[in-house]
């Protein structure tokens, strides 16, 4: 963090592009192999989980900044999943290393212009030919494309759409890395991938891009799961997004905490009719309910990533980014609320804040969807199984 912190202003400001000179100690950290087993040269265990600790050096890091520290995780996390849950024996051994150095770096192409959280309608086609595929369409919201050197596209195999999401896969696609706000990659075999940035009012750094596939191949072997995997990927894309729902939880809890120390800070040493700001009850009740939703969010966040570790927690981790995303927007306004008018000044760093913390509402599982498809339908299968078992019980 204390890399990052002096850093994240100017990235903010210029919409600059994450440097290699933050880049790189994160590389030496090992922060790009926490969900990854020793054993393919990460720092995660070779048994279970450990999403406490991925918990802890993500909320470390979304402190320092959201988009140019905190999130850099959460792409190898996804993508190093999916690789654990479907890859085969070579392909976890070719790329896990890889991924869990740092080189390449990667980003995950799942939302398109007319699809978002239902991803089983998603229509980037996959047309066979020899020895691979080509893929034609677009991707949006592709955070980090332009400085991958490796995509985790899922792309529809099967023409036939009344298939749904078993007619998705994940493809690799290899790129060389760019700097900046746009691409265009030029296969020698005619395909294209072009890529241009999505100008945002916050969560700048990684630069979310539009991109377009024009006949680009991809190889049968960077398929996950090669021809076992066709019509897989859904599965395997969602084997990542709890761990996802559980960083962005952390990033959430980072941010509050950056807010918070940030307006401590400020409000005692601001004078406002010659006293403290701080010395004011309004004040001191403002802080008061900052501090209890981040510890709140916190202890949740902590709570259920044990589960997690013990096999459980799915559900719980939809939850707790529902909770912790919104309670960052409420806490980042009362941080700004507190500075004043120096709050809505670009130089001060809370108001950095409040514009990244509004997108962690919608990314990683919009706050909608999580609440009526994910939550709301767990509780109710719940609530279902145990009133069978009831009845089943009073039968016999």
């Amino acid at each position: 963090t204390d890399v990052v912190a002096p850093q994240a202003e100017e990235i903010h400001r210029h919409d600059q592009t994450v440097p290699e000179s933050l880049l790189q100690p994160m590389r030496d950290m090992g922060v790009f192999g926490l969900s990854i087993p020793e054993s393919f040269g990460g720092t995660g265990p070779n048994e279970g989980e450990d999403t406490t600790m991925m918990v802890v050096v993500t909320e470390a890091l979304s402190e320092a900044s959201l988009a140019a520290a905190g999130s850099l995780i959460t792409r190898p996390e996804i993508l190093s999943r999916a690789l654990m849950s479907g890859g085969t024996p070579e392909q976890k051994a070719t790329w896990l290393p890889r991924i869990a150095a740092g080189d390449p770096l990667c980003a995950i192409a799942i939302t398109e212009p007319d699809y978002g959280s239902d991803v089983a309608s998603l229509a980037l086609r996959g047309a066979r030919t020899e020895g691979g595929w080509l893929l034609n369409g677009a991707k949006t919201w592709c955070t980090f494309a332009g400085k991958a050197g490796l995509l985790m596209v899922v792309t529809r195999t099967d023409p036939d759409r009344s298939a749904g999401h078993r007619g998705l896969s994940v493809l690799l696609v290899e790129k060389p890395s760019y700097d900046g706000h746009a691409f265009d990659f030029r296969q020698p075999s005619g395909g294209r991938l072009t890529g241009k940035s999505i100008p945002t009012i916050g969560y700048r750094g990684m630069h979310s891009f539009d991109l377009s596939f024009d006949n680009f191949l991809v190889p049968d072997a960077n398929v996950i799961g090669e021809t076992g995997g066709l019509g897989k990927g859904f599965y395997f894309t969602m084997a990542g997004m709890v761990g996802g729902r559980m960083q962005t939880s952390a990033r959430a809890c980072g941010v509050m905490r950056a807010a918070l120390r940030a307006s401590m800070r400020y409000t005692a040493d601001r004078k406002v009719f010659g006293a403290p700001l701080q010395s004011y009850a309004l004040t001191l009740g403002k802080l008061a309910r900052m501090a209890a939703r981040l510890a709140a969010c916190r202890t949740l966040a902590y709570t259920i990533a044990e589960q997690l570790n013990a096999g459980g927690g799915r559900m719980e981790a939809s939850l707790v980014k529902l909770l912790a995303c919104r309670s960052a927007e409420m806490v980042t306004r009362e941080a700004l609320q507190l500075h004043g008018g120096m709050g809505y000044a670009e130089e001060s760093a809370v108001s950095r804040y409040f514009v990244d913390a509004r997108v962690l509402s919608i990314f990683e599982g919009a706050e909608e969807t999580l609440a009526l498809k994910v939550i709301g339908r767990s509780l109710l299968e719940e609530a279902l199984a145990a009133q069978q078992s009831k009845a089943q019980k009073a039968v016999a």
